[in-house]
């Protein structure tokens, strides 16, 4: 447990506007983080590992893309106690998304609403930001220390034509690949013109063959295989879940993550803000998420890899994950809403007995 409880914080947080707070939480992570100040927020990681794609990860638990889309605090979250750890979404060139205000919360759901845009520093900045971290030296000298996991989440830039997609995510995953454990193709973002157009039949196959040709090349280049996952969107039907499934088996990916925000508003309707356009995150995307995780399962088969995210907000939630055909799990709107005790309540809930094994 961290030395600071978040419930003592968190009124300062929320009575912020939403990016402010998350601004300024990320700048005090990164100045604190690798100091002796890290112990405000350091703990234990809880030991439950578990194979996937070829990775050991050191528990089930990990922080979702978006939160740190720079990369600046990879060690700070490691601190925190994730088994591992997913920044960006990064595009080829830096980009600063759409207008203020982006970011809503639905405290009386547990809930938020971005429509950031993919905002970031761009490829260069980012890989500068991931070879700069020290978690994987710090694992390295503890005797029998299993290293934190990272994924970097790649997609294109607002200004690249949608049929020149596939372009930006080749830039992308040839600019991660050294660096990366898993590199997570971002296909599901509501926030940028057409992305999710990406999940598709035609484009699908069109990108993900694209995308396995350029690992090969790079595999044999740098002399590791990467594992690549999907991330794809809970609004989408039984059908369209077996269509993703087939492709994703067909190109070869070894993962999926299931899911990104929803544009879904039955759950928040009438509250304030739940008009606003973007991704719906937090509580009311459990039930969506976990429907399209079991659709996934049943379409993958049992050793095809899924990493649940949407709605965790507890220990009990993130079973519930694992149940619907989930392997591991990541937390977003729930570290926001929980702080970084949950790391530790879902691991150890997770550790203690999952429906999965």
């Amino acid at each position: 447990m961290s030395l600071i409880p978040y419930g003592l914080t968190r009124p300062f947080l929320f009575g912020l506007d939403a990016e402010t707070a998350h601004e300024l939480t990320l700048g005090a992570l990164a100045q604190t983080q690798n100091t002796p100040l890290a112990c405000l927020y350091s703990t234990t990681r809880v030991a439950d590992p578990v194979t996937l794609a070829g990775l050991t990860f050191p528990n089930r638990v990990g922080l979702a893309a978006g939160l740190d889309k720079n990369a600046r605090c990879i060690d700070a979250f490691s601190a925190m106690g994730f088994g591992f750890v997913e920044v960006g979404t990064v595009t080829p060139k830096g980009q600063p998304g759409n207008p203020r205000p982006r970011i809503f919360r639905i405290p009386e759901r547990n809930a938020l609403i971005n429509r950031l845009g993919f905002n970031n520093d761009g490829l260069d900045a980012f890989i500068a930001n991931v070879q700069r971290a020290r978690f994987r030296r710090r694992a390295g000298a503890g005797a029998g220390q299993q290293p934190m996991l990272l994924g970097l989440n790649i997609g294109k830039n607002l200004g690249t034509p949608i049929e020149r997609a596939i372009d930006d995510y080749l830039i992308g995953l040839e600019g991660v690949y050294a660096h990366a454990d898993y590199v997570v193709i971002n296909i599901s973002s509501p926030n940028t013109a057409n992305l999710r157009t990406l999940q598709t039949d035609r484009a699908l196959d069109d990108l993900l063959a694209a995308i396995a040709r350029r690992r090969e090349e790079l595999a044999a280049q740098a002399g590791k295989r990467v594992p690549l996952f999907v991330k794809i969107a809970p609004d989408l039907d039984e059908a369209g879940v077996q269509v993703i499934g087939a492709a994703l088996q067909r190109h070869g990916m070894d993962g999926v993550i299931a899911t990104n925000t929803t544009l879904a508003r039955e759950a928040v309707a009438g509250l304030p803000h739940a008009n606003e356009a973007g991704g719906l995150s937090g509580a009311p995307v459990l039930a969506a998420s976990n429907r399209v995780i079991s659709h996934l399962r049943a379409a993958l088969g049992s050793g095809f890899p899924i990493i649940g995210v949407g709605g965790i907000l507890s220990g009990d939630d993130a079973r519930a994950k694992l149940a619907a055909g989930a392997d591991v799990v990541q937390i977003y709107t729930g570290f926001i809403y929980r702080g970084p005790d949950l790391v530790g309540e879902i691991a150890r809930a997770l550790a203690s007995g999952n429906p999965r094994g």
